[in-house]
Parts: C-alpha cells; sequence; structure tokens
C-alpha cells in the first residue's frame, strides 16, 4: 500500500485534548506510537520532542473540573506512526 505518503507529519508539540491549541485533528486518524527513553508509553496525553516531555494523566487526582491532572515526564522523546 502507498500508505506513507498520505499521513501528515508529526509536529514537534502535539496534544490529545480538543481544547488545546496544540491539536491537530488531520494527525489522530492515523496510529500514533510514542517513546520516552526508548520505552513505547500508550498513556501519553500531550507530547514536544524539542523540549524532551510528555504529559500523562494522574491515575486518582483531578482538577476542579473534574478532568485528570497532568504530570509532567523529561527524557529522550520519539513521536511515530505505527
Amino acid at each position: 500500500m502507498n500508505d506513507a505518503t498520505s499521513k501528515p507529519a508529526l509536529p514537534d508539540h502535539l496534544s490529545g485534548n480538543p481544547r488545546s491549541p496544540h491539536h491537530v485533528e488531520e494527525i489522530f486518524e492515523h496510529d500514533i506510537g510514542i517513546r520516552l527513553n526508548g520505552k513505547e508509553r500508550f498513556d501519553v496525553e500531550e507530547y514536544c520532542i524539542s523540549e524532551g516531555w510528555v504529559k500523562i494523566p494522574s491515575p486518582k487526582a483531578l482538577d476542579r473540573r473534574g478532568q485528570p491532572l497532568m504530570i509532567k515526564l523529561k527524557g529522550a522523546v520519539e513521536a511515530f506512526y505505527r
């Protein structure tokens, strides 16, 4: 298949939250993978490759709007299409 040419380039900063200014809907039509320090993560909500961090939701803590609090993890970030 010639599917690789139709995929948009992955941005440096991407968020899964539709309310964020870093959310790009066209990218989420494809399956995306994130590696942090060589280990693939499946719970990443937001990432920035140039600054070297990812944000994951807290398992229990919620903010005042009922959304999970985000925990920032730092390291070498790599984004790719699966």
